[in-house]
């Protein structure tokens, strides 16, 4: 069972998770790790469901932890060694005795983590090897944690935000298969009886007449379209296609485009804060971009290559807000560039809440409206021939 831990060091009291049987053995964990003990919270058993997925290195936890234990005072090696043995068999436990491994060979943990890239992502491995010249490990990692979660709250909003529309699609579109394969083909049985067929009528029967005939051949090629296209969305090419012919709506990428601001700013303040030169942390910082932003971006480093400041290049590759802009210029003068660029990334961040909250007025009540549409006039259909036969028959 999984814990929250509250324990005394001698650098003041720490918070981590550890794993443990009962309460007896979390005593005894804690106390090997040369804690004391405060107390703990169980959480909840985490379900592990049957999926596909691969297993996932938990990145953030050990972040978490290794800050924990460094700011303690153990060693490196005491610190992952520690974590390895608190790891149940599995991934998390391979990749610590790798780093492990790697730290008995001589590496600094900034190899030791390069070696594992598909775990540990360049940005990572820079933000360790730039606090490893500074000494200043725990500082570095806690940053990274922060910008780690901070992106983690971002991407997380905008998901979130999607969440309401998906669910009146998905409601609108059962609603109408209902109608298609069960309502019109019953309806159809009473068109068929009657003499004179109005045009709506005949829609519907015609429908009914090819769902009785073919019903299962429509709905498995329905049922294998939507698998295929759950298939297809798991390819990076297709959604990169799909989403940029999704951001060719209105106003959609400028949204896209406060999003990439963010993440890019967050990133070089991270590796400012580090102390890494500003050449090296535009160039790793442009991975978070898209495409044609990267291109907007080597030509904003050869100006600043050139010797031009990073306040004049990123407005001359349209790379930055008015707010924005006028922060770097100020962390430019004061020496605190790096506070600055992640200030801007705060903006960018409270712009794209306004600008999603936006985006979700003027969405759901035209989501409303369509699926309330197609469902109303396929209602108006199945009904408008009995009202026709009703007002001859009157």
């Amino acid at each position: 069972m999984r814990y929250r831990v509250r324990v005394d060091t001698d650098g003041g009291q720490q918070e981590f998770e550890l794993d443990a049987a009962d309460d007896a053995q979390l005593r005894e964990s804690v106390g090997a790790m040369g804690f004391t003990f405060i107390d703990a919270t169980p959480l909840e058993a985490r379900r592990r469901a049957l999926s596909l997925r691969k297993p996932v290195f938990e990145r953030a936890l050990f972040t978490q932890e290794l800050i924990a234990l460094l700011e303690a005072g153990l060693s490196l090696v005491e610190t992952v060694e520690t974590l390895r043995d608190k790891s149940k068999e599995g991934l998390n436990r391979t990749v610590l005795q790798q780093i492990v491994a790697a730290l008995y060979e001589g590496e600094p943990l900034s190899r030791a983590l390069e070696r594992q890239p598909e775990h540990f992502p360049p940005l990572y491995v820079a933000t360790v090897a730039s606090a490893e010249q500074t000494g200043h490990l725990a500082e570095a990692l806690k940053r990274y944690h922060h910008y780690d979660a901070r992106l983690a709250a971002v991407r997380k909003k905008v998901v979130s935000s999607m969440v309401y529309p998906s669910i009146v699609i998905a409601t609108g579109a059962l609603i109408i298969l209902f109608l298609a394969f069960y309502v019109i083909p019953k309806f159809s049985q009473v068109f068929a009886s009657m003499k004179e067929i109005p045009f709506s009528a005949r829609l519907m029967l015609g429908w009914g007449n090819l769902v009785q005939a073919h019903g299962g051949v429509l709905l498995a090629g329905i049922v294998a379209a939507i698998v295929g296209a759950g298939f297809a969305l798991r390819r990076e090419k297709v959604r990169g296609r799909l989403f940029a012919a999704f951001l060719r709506l209105p106003k959609l990428a400028d949204y896209q485009r406060l999003f990439a601001l963010t993440r890019f700013y967050r990133t070089l303040g991270l590796l400012l804060a580090g102390g890494m030169s500003m050449v090296a942390s535009m160039e790793l910082s442009a991975q978070v971009l898209p495409a044609q932003m990267q291109a907007a971006l080597a030509q904003a480093l050869d100006e600043i290559r050139a010797g031009k400041a990073l306040s004049g290049a990123l407005p001359a590759a349209d790379l930055t807000t008015p707010v924005a802009e006028r922060l770097i210029r100020v962390g430019e003068q004061s020496g605190e560039l790096a506070g600055m660029v992640t200030r801007s990334a705060e903006f960018c961040d409270e712009e794209l809440d306004r600008a999603i909250d936006t985006l979700m007025r003027v969405i759901e009540p035209v989501l409303m409206l369509v699926v309330g549409g197609i469902v109303g006039t396929i209602i108006f259909l199945l009904y408008m021939p009995i009202f026709q036969l009703a007002g001859s028959v009157g």
